[in-house]
């Protein structure tokens, strides 16, 4: 039997959850309810979900909060984050994505919307398996362990940022637009925005420390990674 993706919703009205999980069981997935942050955290621990509908506002810890916590813990952070919000201002969304949200649909929204972008993200996860290694300089990547080193110390790096490291050090001194690494990266880009990009580069300069700077920003043109600043930086 074909895997029905388990959706946990996190949304503190009854009336939208419902709805959210009528038309997610309609359309082949398997809908979880929960009010708020404390209920979330039990069905997960449970049993985790393929993707998570988490809602910006909610009684008790907020969903921004929410990623936060789940993106921090190792069991939790592979699972995709879609932040439900009512709210259209660049800037939430900005703060919604730098808290580990994979994306996010401004309410109110169609059902089409919120299933194409559930199958964008569950698509995201994994677009191609990265399971050879690569190496940069002082830079190693191990698609089969899952691990990213720096002249020997192990890095901490989420999903999305570990795919965009992987591509960008197997093409290497190349520059790519956001277009392209939207293309490449995250594989289904019919919603999503090239902001995306910039907030999921700046997560991957942050997570490699001192090797951020192998990651350039090209002007008007995209993005590019070099071994050229680490041996400038070392003479």
């Amino acid at each position: 039997m074909k895997h029905q993706p388990r959706v946990l919703i996190v949304e503190d009205e009854p009336a939208i959850a419902e709805l959210v999980a009528v038309n997610l069981r309609h359309n082949g997935f398997q809908p979880t309810w929960a009010e708020d942050g404390e209920a979330a955290q039990r069905e997960l621990d449970a049993v985790l979900p393929d993707v998570i509908l988490l809602d910006w506002m909610l009684p008790g810890q907020s969903g921004v909060t929410l990623a936060r916590k789940w993106r921090a813990d190792a069991r939790t952070r592979a699972v995709p984050i879609l932040m439900l919000t009512a709210r259209g201002d660049e800037p939430d969304k900005v703060a919604g994505l730098d808290a580990g949200a994979d994306d996010y649909i401004t309410k109110p929204f169609s059902t089409q919307e919120m299933l194409a972008r559930i199958r964008a993200v569950l698509r995201r996860r994994a677009p191609e398996q990265v399971t050879d290694s690569v190496a940069i300089g002082d830079l190693q990547l191990d698609g089969a362990t899952y691990r990213v080193t720096f002249k020997g110390q192990l890095l901490k790096i989420g999903p999305t940022e570990f795919k965009l490291l992987h591509y960008f050090m197997k093409h290497a001194e190349r520059v790519h637009s956001r277009s392209q690494l939207l293309d490449k990266v995250w594989g289904d880009h019919v919603f999503i925005e090239e902001r995306t990009v910039d907030v999921h580069v700046k997560r991957l300069r942050e997570a490699l420390g001192a090797a951020g700077v192998m990651i350039e920003t090209v002007r008007g043109a995209g993005y590019r990674l070099t071994a050229q600043p680490l041996a400038t930086a070392a003479a």
